[in-house]
């Protein structure tokens, strides 16, 4: 198989960005499914109690998860170039480098998953009445740590290779084992936030053993070899390079919802898990968002090995314009039929009402998070990741924590709570605008490349 027939450097460029975007979204959906099912189940058929025992838990589970996947990026941006460049050893070198790295990583997550689970949970006031039940959870989904890992890093080098079909399909069969195992292990055995957890470690084992299975099956010179699994020292600092930014803006970003959490947390179950079925009913936005985010960035740095910068230019406002308007139409859609929406999570009159309540007050305004996502993933994929990681932090997760601890504070309503949201949205979306304009992060990164500053 020749690297070409799989490059994205050409073509039209509309649609060589669906051609990823929609796999990475099917995929991420899946993904998604995996939370939402056991939400979904322990609402129904355990109760409102276990729901805000499991919603409780997301904040901390991002966080953690959050920062050992921001490092993995680095290699799979770091191999996008090396494909788009034609580089076949570059690539060579960055697989196993990666997944190296990746089996690291897992190890270290199981151990400060588990070992930070109930302090952490303490920190952010989880309510007494279910406290038990998400520490159990926490324990036990961050036993799947490793697979997970494994899997994250394994579907983002085949992405970096052009293939974003292989690990979507991967995500559905993992899906379909989690809503089986779901229904075995809470419904059928009565094991509660337990078989919840146990479904989706078992369902991340079968994600990462089919992406193992398909890396070894890759052409014979950029094959997975289990033998070749080594962290080199030259390319490690070139990921960390990229990837140490990147994980910390996904910690900052998350270390910021995990002390909202703590302030909706403070008003009791109720909303507790109202918030969370509104999480849950707005993540198809979050799900566009992250799938246009992921596509630039893997069409940014295969065109960056290539050189063809006047292509990433219009490659940006291309996925500006897409998913401006598809997250824009979504939004209304789930705005109009949000009471109906959240009747799938909870059968509660009074969560569903807040909810509601609170969607009003942020979902017309997701189109703003566009940007965000748009311009930090060209940036990373050029392998610039410092300016986009400053923005995040400053401009969403300070103003949130700030917002939080004075604004909330004082007059403790959850509408204060929920426009903290949307207003980070706007400051960063602008600051990104600005910075993007402006070229410096680009003419720095070819020059820091060696690379022929003449656009192609």
């Amino acid at each position: 198989m020749e690297l070409s027939s799989r490059q994205i450097t050409q073509g039209v460029i509309w649609k060589q960005l669906l051609f990823f975007f929609f796999p990475i979204l099917l995929g991420t959906f899946f993904q998604q499914m995996y939370n939402t099912v056991d939400t979904i189940i322990v609402g129904r058929f355990v109760g409102t109690q276990a729901l805000a025992a499991v919603g409780s838990t997301a904040a901390l589970i991002n966080l953690i998860n959050g920062f050992f996947i921001g490092l993995s990026t680095g290699a799979t941006v770091l191999l996008s170039q090396s494909f788009g460049a034609n580089d076949r050893q570059g690539v060579h070198a960055a697989l196993h480098t990666g997944m190296g790295l990746s089996l690291v990583l897992g190890v270290l997550v199981t151990a400060v998953g588990v070992s930070a689970a109930r302090p952490v949970l303490t920190l952010v006031n989880t309510p007494a009445s279910c406290m038990e039940d998400a520490v159990l959870y926490t324990r036990l989904y961050f036993c799947g740590s490793l697979a997970s890992m494994v899997y994250n890093m394994g579907s983002g080098i085949l992405r970096a290779m052009g293939d974003s079909r292989r690990p979507t399909g991967f995500l559905i069969a993992a899906c379909f084992t989690n809503i089986i195992l779901d229904l075995v292990c809470v419904v059928g055995l009565n094991m509660g936030v337990a078989g919840a957890a146990v479904a989706t470690v078992a369902s991340q084992v079968v994600s990462a053993l089919l992406v193992i299975f398909s890396l070894l099956r890759l052409p014979e010179d950029i094959r997975l070899r289990p033998s070749r699994i080594r962290l080199d020292g030259r390319l490690l600092r070139r990921i960390l390079y990229v990837g140490v930014p990147a994980g910390l803006q996904f910690i900052t970003f998350d270390l910021s919802n995990l002390l909202v959490q703590s302030g909706i947390n403070s008003f009791g179950d109720t909303t507790v898990a109202a918030w969370t079925a509104y999480i849950k009913t707005d993540a198809l936005t979050w799900m566009i968002s992250g799938a246009f985010g992921v596509s630039i960035t893997t069409f940014v740095g295969q065109n960056f090995g290539a050189q063809k910068y006047d292509r990433i230019r219009r490659g940006v406002w291309v996925c500006m314009g897409m998913s401006v308007s598809l997250v824009g139409l979504l939004s209304v859609l789930v705005i109009s039929f949000r009471h109906i929406i959240l009747g799938i999570y909870t059968t509660d009159p009074e969560v569903i009402a807040l909810g509601a309540f609170v969607m009003t007050l942020t979902v017309p305004f997701n189109f703003l998070f566009m940007p965000v996502e748009v311009f930090a993933g060209t940036m990373r994929g050029t392998g610039y990741s410092v300016i986009p990681t400053a923005i995040t932090c400053v401009c969403v997760c300070l103003f949130r924590v700030v917002w939080v601890f004075t604004v909330v504070r004082q007059f403790h309503r959850i509408e204060l709570l929920a426009i903290c949201y949307p207003l980070s949205w706007l400051l960063a979306s602008t600051v990104f605008y600005i910075a993007y304009l402006r070229g410096s992060w680009l003419r720095r990164r070819i020059a820091q490349c060696g690379m022929d500053p003449e656009v192609r």
